[in-house]
Parts: C-alpha cells; structure tokens; sequence
C-alpha cells in the first residue's frame, strides 16, 4: 500500500498558481489565434465577394451573351423576348429584376438563393438592353467551408500547444518560488539540527554548574565551569550567524586561515561535559607539524561537532571516540573514529543526503548533509567507512595551506624612550640591519 503524502498547503498553493498561469497562457493563445482566424476568414470571403461582383459587373457590359465567363450566366431581354446562355438553368433569369432595370435603368447587385443554390445576380443596362449575369457561389462557399474547418483544426491545435507551452512556462515561472520555499523548510531544518547540540551542551554545563554552587561554597571553585558556559554561548551565536549565511554557503568562498587541530581540540572540550554523562570518552590525537586551512572557522566548527555529535549518539556507555589530524603535503586530513554501533558500508553515501539516517539510529537527521555541504565549499572530500557492530569512521580532507606569521605589532612609546632611540648609534637599535 503507497503511503499517503501529507498535506502541503505551500505547495497546493504553487499548484494551483501553475495551473492558473497556465490556464492563462493557453487563453491568450486561443484569443490572438481566434483573431487571426477571423481576420482571415474576413479577408478572405470579402475578398471573395469584391471579386465575384466585380467579374459579374464586367461579364455583364462585354461578355458576349454566348460564351460568359466560366461559372456565369448571362441573360438578355429584348422587347418581350428573353434570350440566355448556353446551359443556363430553368430558374433562371431573375425577370422582376431585369424588368425593375428595364423600367427605370438603376443597376442592382444582390444574392438570391434559389433551388437551394446561392446565386450573385448583377443586373444593368447594356445600351439600351437589360442583362442580366448571374453567378453560382457554390465554389466559394466550398471554399469558405474548407477555410472555417482549416481554421478550426489550427484553434483546436493551438490550444493543445498552447497548453504545453503554458505548463513550460508556469513551472519555469514557479519554479522560483518553489526553490525558495524549499530554501526556507531548509533553513528552518537546519536551524533545528543545528541549535540542538549546542543547546544539549549548555544545558549540561548550566546543571553542573548550578549543582558545584550548591555544594561549593567558593564560588571561584566553579569559575572554570562558567567561563565554559560563557565560551559555549559564544559559540552558540557563531552557529546562529553561520545558519544565516547557509543559503549563500556554495557562493561563498571560505578565508582566513584555520587551524584543524586546535579547533578538533576545542570542539572535543566543549563536548567533554556531555560525553562524562554518557560514559564516553574522547581522545584527540594530533600529528606533528601544523594543520592550518583556509576557510571559514564557524562553519568548519560546525563540521567537527556535528561529527562528534554523531558519533556520540551512536557510542554506548563505556565506548571510546578519537579524533585524529595529520597533515600531508597537500592535504590536512581530520577523522573522527568510534567503537559504537557501526554502520553498513552500503548506506555510505545514502548517509549524506537530507534527512536520511543509518538504520540503527531509528530516526531522520541532515548533520551530515550539513557536513558535506561544507567540506565541498571547502573545496574539500569526505568519506565514510565502518561494519554493522565495528565503529565508524568518518574522514574529511582539506587543502593544507601556510600558516600566516603573527603580526608584529608597534610598541608605543614614551616621548623619552623616542629621544633615546633615535639617539643610538647606528646598528646599535632594536631596528638595525
């Protein structure tokens, strides 16, 4: 049985917005090609009609009476005698017009349908003879026929393709919004992952505090723990305003130079707290020389704790995490190694998709997306290797770079010591060369 997708409000909206723009787009279509067509059609059945009377009007001063135009017939009333063209039908002449002509000399033009025919019928004075020159319109009205069907095959065909082209259109024109209503569940998702750990950590470190004052008199005995508490809020706010940049973290181009070890360090401190109420301890373990990158020191904060985060919530009492950096020519690697549950090595990259989880962890979660989001921004790789009951390891590489000198900041100093300086023999002063 398919499960239900829950409700979406947003997203029925967008729906609905598609639809609409669509239902638009193909209504403007079929209006400018309902136009057009009718345009046509008119010109084409007033073109039609200009002609006919025109070839009737000339048909009837000099067409001889027994060869008329193809489609005409011609008819002449002298005296009482009327005379026609070969082939003419018995319906024919229309003889109250011709006798109308006869009497007062007016020229008539009109249609009559007769015998279930349409029939032109142009009626003058040729000398002093009435003629008359009648045409069948079938043809054109044939015509007329093919064109309205023509026209409605091209309606019909261009509301399927308008329908087309306004679906294209409405989820290119909706597709803005969507992004950005999916950025928006993103954020707040994030929000809520990443302010968890953070929070669980103060609150850890605010209850031991609270009991060490209960029980110590010296309140100075408990300093360590609040300058703890204090450096954890700190941080805390590091994590809310690098949250706020998250949208803009593939844009953005890390700077200033990070040193991997000394911030594995200090994030394993700041976990130390709630790993002592789990049973769990953590190890760091830093190779020789220095381990600096170039990046962006919140959010490569955020990647070593949610890490550690990770591994703590899949280590039972009593296991061990260790965290290692080493450092190659290139390449600074950091690890964070458990002996917890472990995983299957076949759920690696299913792992680093947004809410996705291993299967023994029994819930949803997007850390390690996070994580991945930002070691790529980095310019760096990640990956994961461990068995079900063996531990996991997770490795992040990135590019090494030169530890920058400290600054050399300028002493101040008193209008004496100026004098004095400056009074040195050459070579002899701090600043010789």
């Amino acid at each position: 049985m398919t499960p239900r997708r829950p409700f979406d409000p947003e997203r029925r909206l967008l729906i609905r917005a598609r639809r609409r723009i669509t239902l638009q787009i193909a209504g403007v279509f079929c209006l400018v090609t309902a136009v057009m067509g009718a345009v046509v059609y008119w010109a084409v059945a007033h073109g039609q009609d200009v002609g006919a009377r025109r070839d009737l009007a000339v048909a009837a001063q000099v067409a001889p009476l027994a060869q008329p135009p193809p489609c005409v017939w011609l008819f002449e009333l002298h005296g009482g005698t009327m005379r026609s063209s070969p082939g003419a039908p018995s319906i024919l002449p229309i003889r109250a017009t011709l006798d109308a002509v006869a009497a007062d000399g007016r020229t008539r033009t009109g249609l009559v349908h007769l015998a279930g025919r349409d029939l032109l019928v142009h009626t003058q004075l040729r000398g002093d003879v009435p003629v008359q020159a009648v045409q069948d319109l079938r043809y054109q009205t044939a015509e007329r026929q093919r064109l309205l069907r023509v026209l409605g095959a091209a309606e019909v065909a261009s509301l399927l393709a308008a329908l087309l082209i306004g679906q294209v259109l409405a989820r290119r024109a909706i597709a803005p919004l969507g992004d950005a209503l999916d950025r928006q569940r993103r954020f707040t998702a994030d929000v809520s992952h990443e302010l968890r750990s953070p929070l669980a950590r103060l609150h850890v470190r605010a209850q031991l505090a609270a009991r060490r004052l209960g029980r110590e008199p010296d309140p100075g005995l408990v300093a360590s723990d609040l300058d703890r508490l204090v450096t954890g809020i700190g941080q805390l706010g590091e994590v809310i305003e690098d949250l706020l940049l998250s949208s803009q973290l593939r844009q953005h181009r890390p700077s200033g130079p990070v040193d991997l070890a000394a911030l594995a360090e200090e994030s394993a401190g700041a976990e130390a707290a709630r790993a002592g109420q789990r049973g769990v301890t953590i190890d760091v373990r830093r190779g020789p020389g220095d381990h600096v990158v170039r990046g962006a020191q919140s959010a490569l904060r955020r990647v070593i704790s949610a890490l550690l985060d990770n591994a703590l919530r899949h280590t039972p009492t009593g296991g061990h995490i260790w965290v290692t950096i080493c450092s190659g020519p290139d390449l600074v690697q950091l690890s964070v190694r458990d002996d917890g549950v472990g995983l299957d090595p076949r759920d690696g990259e299913r792992l680093f998709a947004r809410h996705a989880g291993a299967p023994h962890s029994g819930g949803l979660g997007i850390g390690l997306a996070l994580v991945s989001e930002v070691v790529d921004a980095h310019g760096g790789t990640m990956k994961v290797d461990g068995l079900p009951g063996a531990g996991a390891t997770f490795t992040i590489s990135l590019p090494r770079t030169a530890a920058e000198p400290v600054p050399h900041e300028p002493r101040l100093l008193l209008p004496q010591q100026a004098r004095s300086a400056t009074s040195l023999p050459a070579g002899d002063g701090p600043a010789g060369r």
